[in-house]
């Protein structure tokens, strides 16, 4: 019996976790859309793999922890907070030694066991701030 959609999103959760990113190619279908832009990244499944080795490069800790999943038909939302420590360089910025806390929202199309398409939204300025990169005060 294959996997329900919130099933199949944990295991790609804990595949991310453990640093098993060959494991994406057996999680994501071939033809996998990607509808969260990353700067210089195809919106593909090479696209995909490359944002989470390049996280896990710079985060050799990173996790995901999804909070909630809620699912309908072939759609699954996860409410997912994901931390490491920045350990290796990162867009640009050398190892800070710095531990980021980040709340994230994913949703999944699966069909036929795979992830088809991904949406999701990411709190990229606290990371940002978290990393010294911004200020965590707005000016006054």
């Amino acid at each position: 019996m294959p996997d329900s959609p919130k099933d199949l999103l944990n295991r790609f959760y804990e595949a991310v976790n453990a640093g098993d990113l060959d494991a994406l190619d057996v999680l994501l279908a071939d033809d996998v859309v990607e509808h969260e832009s990353f700067p210089g990244i195809e919106p593909n499944k090479e696209g995909i793999k490359q944002v989470f080795a390049m996280f896990r490069s710079a985060f050799p800790n990173l996790r995901m922890e999804a909070h909630e999943l809620i699912a309908e038909g072939g759609l699954v939302c996860a409410r997912v907070t994901t931390t490491g420590t920045q350990d290796g360089e990162f867009m640009g910025m050398p190892p800070s030694g710095k531990q980021v806390e980040v709340e994230m929202i994913d949703i999944v199309r699966v069909a036929d066991g795979q992830v088809v398409e991904h949406w999701g939204v990411m709190d990229s300025m606290t990371m940002m701030q978290q990393l010294g990169a911004m200020p965590e005060e707005a000016p006054v």
